[in-house]
Formats: structure tokens, C-alpha cells, sequence
């Protein structure tokens, strides 16, 4: 384990992997008959989400979120639609200032493609949820990957994998200016007397002539808590590592076999981020009840209301690859596409069958069921193996899943000492990384600060 991670002074760091839909990552559990994830339209659903995971300490609520539909897989989205994989879905972003006003520490990481994000209204949307979180928001920055989604915004497909990455720098490039430049610090006086709110020689027009976006506009928000939103990516191409180093403060890797998480974010590091600088988070999915056998039993419990179509219609998508064109036991290896490049090789070696069957509870995340204590030496086994800091905690049966989690192995942990017992005060990038609510000297953003801020 990195002796330089921030995970070494709070202990694990833990965030709920959520989406704004009914089947996110387990095919077909909203079948089973505690299962409330069918609620997601209803706010009360969200708000009892989020209750739960701040009495449980946790450091966010990670939504996911598509542009598309899965429609890969036999050559149409029908399979999808029929498992509700992803589709139904609903905005991510409106979640937030709800679950925000029912919690007081809790952060929230959105995902945003940057495709479909146009970036002047994008960087609103971001600011106002800074500002109405009290400093707890964070983007999980990716490129897209589906066709359905480019073609959704009249393009015929995706552009090219390693293109996205260059549009994803300019834009980054562009937020920062924004975010970080257009407005200095002291800007805004709230002087009643002379009747000023802010003063307007400390106010900046952005001039951005990149080679994908073009922009000269003031930001039309004032400075928010964080000004910058934590920055989280996934990518595991060489070309998203490059990003991920220039940019992302949290990595988040989605591989179930800890030989891959190690390499994974031994990569992220050798592309020359700092574990200080740097926090990775993987992802798991938790099966827990008060015995192993109770726990083992629940998960077959679950696997019998699984959607393997369903499944099978996710990885397609992810991968770009219809797997309805290989039989039921065959392999299928070493696919390239212009999807998620890494879907096949984090997942491993698998047939169509065995896909089907272990995506159907937990997606790609590795599934840890057990009793309490084996929980927990699972937990802190996996974070010594790869040198994670924290996990994503996919969702299996909603929302006993989380409420389990948070009543059997939370008290675990903390007996041990690898978990808090209370929050931090202070915006999400501070509780992450024990320092100031901005981005640090060293990063891109920092050389766009308007007056020299630090």
C-alpha cells in the first residue's frame, strides 16, 4: 500500500456508484421484490439515498451517466430496453441540489460528456451546483462512446477514440478559464453603501481560439467554493492516462481482478501524478449479511432475478463488439473498436455466457459477499493488494444494498480503524485531500487564475 495516500490518515475512502435509471450495472435485479429501484423517478427515492450514505460517512455519491442507448448488441437497442439497462434514464444533474439540502457533507460526482456538454452553459451548470453544495460537487469528465449518442446530436458516429482526448484538452483548457480566470478574487465587494456588487476592473472577458472551440465571454458566475470541481476520470487507454495525468485528482478503475486494478494505477502514477496528488478509487459491489452463509445465500438469492441479455447488451456497448454474433461458449479477445478500449482486457478473459452471467450482479465491479468481518478483511485486503485508496460501490437490490453496508460493515471498519468515525469539515477537495478548496499550484488550471491567485 502507498504509505504517501491520504487513505493512510482517514482510512478507505467510499463513494455509492449510482445512476439516475433503473438497472445501472446488475441486469435485471429490479425485479426482485425488495428492490426499490423502479422509484428513481420519485424524489423521496434520493433523498433516503442520500440519508443513508452520510449517516454512513461516506465521501460521495458518484452518479454515472449515458448520452445513447445500448444499441450494439444484435444490432438494436431491444434488448436493452427490455432489461431497462441504462435506458430509462434521467438527468444526473438535478439530483443534486436535493440530495444537497438533505445532507451537509456528503460530495456529489457527475459524470458529463464533454460531446454533448456545450461549454459555456456547462460551466454554469457546474458553478451554480458549487455554489449550492457549499463546495461539494465534482465531474467525472468523459469522451463518450456510444454511436447512438453521436448520432443523437446529428453526427453519423463517434470521432475517433484518441481525437476525443484532444477535444477533451481543449475543452478542459476552456473550462479553466472560466472556472479559474474570468473572475478574480475580491471581485465581488457587496458594497451596499456605493451600490456595487462587484467590481468590473476585476472581471474578465475570456478570449479561447483552440482548435475546437472557440469563445469570448465573461463567466456569468461569481467565484464558487471550489471554483474548479474535483476532476475525476476513468480512462485507461495511453491516451486517457495522459489525460487523467494532466488533469483528474481521482482516478476511477472498474476491473475486477486485482492483478489489472494494480497495473491499472501503477500506470496512472508512472504518468507522472503523485499518490498525494492523485486518489483511485475501484470498483466493488458488497453483498452483506450477518453470516457468510446468510451472505452467500442472498447472492444466489439475487442471481436468480438477473437479466443476462441485458448484460450482454451493456458489454457490447461498452465495447463496441455485438456479442450476439459469437456463440453462447466462445471468447471473445482482443477486440478493438472505437468504444471503451479497455472493456474486454479490465473485465478478462471470459465466454459470452460467463459475461452474461457475472455482469448480471455487480457489472465489471469484483463482488465481495460475506459476513461483516470478511467484508472488511476483503476491503482492506484489496486496498493493501493494489494500493487503491477507496472504492465505487456499485448497487446490487435497492435500497437494502447500501442500507447494509452502511448498518454491518461500516462499524467494522471502524473498529479497525480503516474507516472514519466523523466527517471533516470543509469542501470536498479538502476532506479528499486534507488541503485547500482549489486546485493546487501544479495543476493546468492554476496558470489561468485571474490576479495571480495561488
Amino acid at each position: 500500500m502507498r504509505t504517501d495516500s491520504h487513505a493512510s490518515d482517514t482510512g478507505i475512502l467510499l463513494n455509492a456508484f449510482a445512476m439516475n435509471c433503473v438497472a445501472h450495472q446488475s441486469s435485471g435485479l429490479w425485479r426482485h421484490p425488495r428492490d426499490r429501484s423502479g422509484d428513481y423517478c420519485r424524489l423521496d427515492h434520493w433523498l433516503g439515498l442520500a440519508r443513508t450514505l452520510e449517516r454512513g460517512l461516506f465521501d460521495g455519491v458518484f452518479l454515472a451517466d449515458v448520452t445513447g442507448v445500448y444499441d450494439v448488441y444484435q444490432g438494436g437497442p431491444d434488448a436493452a430496453i427490455r432489461a431497462a439497462m441504462q435506458i430509462p434514464t434521467n438527468d444526473p444533474y438535478l439530483l443534486v441540489p436535493a440530495m444537497a439540502a438533505v445532507t451537509e457533507h456528503l460530495g456529489f460526482g457527475v459524470t458529463g460528456s464533454i460531446p454533448y456538454e456545450p461549454p459555456y452553459a456547462f460551466a454554469r451548470r457546474m458553478s451554480t451546483l458549487d455554489h449550492l453544495t457549499a463546495g461539494r460537487i465534482a465531474w467525472n469528465v468523459v469522451t463518450g462512446y456510444l454511436d447512438s449518442a453521436a448520432r443523437g446530436i446529428g453526427k453519423s458516429r463517434q470521432t475517433e477514440h484518441d481525437t476525443r482526448y484532444e477535444i477533451a484538452t481543449d475543452y478542459m483548457n476552456l473550462m479553466y478559464k472560466l472556472w479559474e480566470g474570468s473572475w478574480e478574487d475580491g471581485a465581488v465587494v457587496r458594497d451596499r453603501s456605493a451600490g456595487i456588487y462587484a467590481d468590473p476592473t476585476r472581471v474578465h472577458e475570456i478570449v479561447h481560439h483552440g482548435p475546437y472551440f472557440d469563445l469570448e465571454a465573461i463567466h456569468l458566475c461569481e467565484p464558487s467554493p471550489q471554483r474548479s470541481p474535483v476532476i475525476f476520470q476513468a480512462g485507461s487507454s495511453p491516451k486517457g492516462q495522459a489525460f487523467a495525468a494532466a488533469h483528474a485528482e481521482c482516478v476511477f478503475i472498474g476491473a475486477p481482478d486485482a492483478t489489472i486494478v494494480r497495473s491499472l494505477r501503477d500506470q496512472a502514477e508512472a504518468f507522472g501524478r503523485s499518490g498525494s496528488d492523485l486518489k483511485i478509487f475501484a470498483l466493488v459491489a458488497v453483498v452483506v449479511d450477518e453470516t457468510d452463509a446468510a451472505a452467500k445465500a442472498l447472492l444466489e438469492d439475487y442471481g436468480r432475478y438477473a437479466l443476462p441479455e441485458g448484460a450482454l447488451a451493456l458489454m457490447s456497448g461498452w465495447t463496441g463488439v455485438d456479442l450476439s454474433r459469437f456463440g453462447m461458449d466462445e471468447r471473445v479477445e482482443n477486440v478493438s473498436s472505437q468504444a471503451i478500449q479497455s472493456a474486454m482486457s479490465s473485465i478478462g478473459s471470459r465466454t459470452v455466457r460467463e459475461w452474461g452471467r457475472s455482469l448480471s450482479v455487480g457489472g465489471a465491479a469484483r463482488v465481495v459477499a460475506g459476513a461483516p468481518d470478511t467484508v472488511a478483511d476483503q476491503l482492506e485486503g484489496w486496498v493493501q493488494e493494489t494500493g487503491v485508496d477507496g472504492f465505487n460501490l456499485a448497487y446490487t437490490v435497492l435500497p437494502e444494498c447500501f442500507e447494509a453496508f452502511v448498518d454491518l460493515v461500516v462499524p467494522e471498519l471502524q473498529k479497525r480503524g480503516a474507516y472514519r468515525r466523523a466527517y471533516e469539515a470543509g469542501t470536498l477537495r479538502r476532506k479528499l485531500f486534507g488541503r485547500g478548496d482549489r486546485l493546487p499550484a501544479d495543476h493546468p488550471a492554476a496558470r489561468y487564475r485571474a490576479g495571480g491567485a495561488g
